[in-house]
């Protein structure tokens, strides 16, 4: 794929960005038959696509706010991506604790409506527990005061691994999808946008290439390439954080998960049962400064353990938590709204007047109605011929035929998954593969510190690099590493 960045080609559609957006408008782009492609400066779903909650969902949280249009198209888009991509999703039980009996009522008519906005695509029929049968899904919670439960049904899927198998698929369909090329620049003839100026940031080796559209789908970095066009222009985005801690499956052993419906600031909070672990956030914090390692601060951390403690039976300590992340969302502003709860959580796409298209905002689970509309966009300002998407029913393909070993086990670092994770995935840092290939930093961060100068090793006889890249690679891991434990 690096030798076609030689060829004197003009592609249709270079995307910009390797997290959800952009892998899954490289796929819609190919599949339509576009010569389509995706640069990403740092590994695909470094940035907030491999941070999230891990849930496959309509929005709970958007019902109560009266938002229908966005929950049911979300709803619709839980039903195709948990039948595109059966490999790597899931259905899950959802129980709300009632700790009384207006509670039960209260959420239990909101949640049948939700079950009632899936139609078709619903997952499973919303019922009403009682105090025992709640005690029994969800073994690890509070029982003081528990009046009873709801039982829901939602998605859950591994976000850094569809993000990989996007790219698998979208080369499959014959794009072009490259990691650590960085976009420095774009190009411009007679004031209308005709290619991008990029690095190979490993090879240190600029490219000039053209394209007929490019779109901007670089997550909390936007506003970056927004500029890039349009210098001096004020920022779209007003980007929130949202943290998650990671336990053992002791605090909370069941296989369904915890809804949390409200916290002190109005959020929801979940636990989610995950590669044997136990996901447990999230937080909204308004954040100036966009990190591409952000880190969770101590009033976040503090706000998810004593919420959660409240819940649970056993009391989590800083102490007891395996890993914590911090994911970005790129919310755009909106007049007059100062709390970044309240952003609508909508995606947004800006043409600007030299054609760049820039889309933001959304979440994982619409990723594919938001590559659909941000190609229909560019296909119109490049006055492509065309063509239909079919993504609807695209089944997304791995690189695997069997699923990743479990990441906890040494069986995942053998030489041959390790080939498999450079040859096949374009694993290209230590960091990669303990991060995203496997999830072992997400799970528990000292064990994959404890893994990575094996990793590098590995990885230095396949790549062919010489002990100073192995130290190097071990000392910017485990840098990263840091930011994942608590102390």
């Amino acid at each position: 794929m690096l030798m076609q960045l030689h060829e004197k080609v003009v592609w249709d559609i270079i995307i910009i960005g390797g997290g959800a957006t952009g892998l899954g408008a490289a796929v819609d782009a190919a599949s339509r038959g576009y010569k389509t492609l995706l640069l990403e400066a740092h590994d695909f779903g470094k940035g907030t696509s491999s941070r999230s909650t891990k849930l496959v969902h309509g929005g709970v949280r958007y019902l109560e706010q009266g938002n229908l249009k966005l929950v049911k198209e979300a709803l619709q888009e839980r039903g195709w991506l948990l039948h595109n991509a059966p490999h790597i999703s899931a259905t899950m039980a959802f129980i709300v604790p009632a700790y009384s009996i207006a509670q039960k009522i209260y959420y239990g008519t909101g949640l049948k409506l939700y079950d009632f906005l899936a139609g078709k695509l619903s997952l499973g029929k919303t019922k009403l527990l009682n105090k025992n049968e709640t005690i029994l899904q969800l073994p690890g919670i509070n029982t003081q005061k528990l009046k009873g439960g709801i039982v829901y049904y939602d998605g859950q899927f591994d976000d850094a691994r569809l993000a990989t198998d996007l790219a698998f698929t979208a080369v499959k369909n014959d794009a072009v999808v490259l990691n650590y090329i960085k976009v420095k620049a774009l190009l411009k003839a007679k004031e209308k946008i005709c290619g991008v100026v990029a690095e190979d940031v490993l090879n240190h080796r600029t490219y000039e290439l053209k394209g007929r559209s490019v779109i901007n789908a670089t997550g909390v970095f936007a506003d970056h390439v927004i500029k890039m066009d349009e210098p001096g222009t004020n920022n779209i985005l007003a980007p929130s954080q949202g943290i998650h801690i990671v336990v053992d499956k002791k605090f909370f052993p069941g296989s369904s998960a915890l809804m949390i419906p409200k916290t002190d600031d109005g959020r929801v909070l979940f636990a989610v049962p995950w590669h044997d672990k136990v996901v447990i956030g999230t937080t909204d914090t308004p954040i100036e400064n966009i990190a591409l390692e952000p880190r969770p601060l101590d009033e976040e951390l503090e706000f998810v353990l004593h919420h959660a403690n409240r819940y649970l039976e056993q009391t989590i300590t800083r102490t007891d938590v395996t890993s914590t992340y911090a994911g970005l969302r790129p919310l755009v502003k909106m007049k007059g709204v100062k709390k970044t709860a309240l952003l609508n959580r909508d995606h947004t796409i800006i043409v600007s007047k030299a054609g760049l298209v820039s889309i933001t905002g959304g979440k994982w689970t619409t990723y594919r109605k938001m590559a659909e509309d941000a190609i229909n966009n560019a296909v119109f300002v490049a006055k492509l011929d065309d063509k239909e998407c079919i993504t609807t029913h695209l089944p997304i393909v791995s690189s695997r035929q069997n699923n990743v070993p479990d990441a906890m086990s040494d069986a995942v670092y053998s030489n041959e998954n390790i080939q498999h994770f450079i040859k096949e995935e374009m694993a290209m840092t230590v960091e990669d593969i303990l991060a995203r290939r496997t999830r072992l930093l997400f799970l528990d961060a000292r064990q994959a510190i404890a893994l990575a100068p094996g990793v590098a090793q590995k990885m230095s006889i396949i790549l062919e690099k010489d002990e100073s890249w192995v130290i190097a690679q071990v000392k910017d891991f485990n840098e990263i590493a840091k930011g994942y434990c608590l102390d």
